[in-house]
């Protein structure tokens, strides 16, 4: 189960706050750059080969549905013309 984050509340003054807003300021951008170590960019063939496969995806998905939608369709067109012939 995943820990929640304790958000630490202090009574500060609007002061305090205040004069504490450079520091929180600081250690942001610390932590940023920090986690901006960790950022992994995809090489070009990594981008190549994703891209491929989500294109062929997305071509299997459309022939998949236009089949299930022709499927369906002449279905429900058999339905209405069995319908309204009695």
């Amino acid at each position: 189960m995943a820990k929640a984050a304790v958000v630490e509340t202090t009574d500060q003054s609007p002061v305090q706050r205040l004069t504490s807003g450079p520091q929180r300021l600081m250690q942001f951008f610390k932590d940023t750059r920090q986690e901006m170590t960790k950022v992994h960019t995809p090489s070009r063939a990594e981008v190549q080969a994703t891209t491929i496969v989500v294109i062929i995806a997305v071509f299997l998905f459309a022939a998949y549905f236009e089949l299930v939608d022709l499927t369906v369709g002449k279905g429900v067109d058999q339905v209405i013309l069995y319908l309204t012939k009695h």
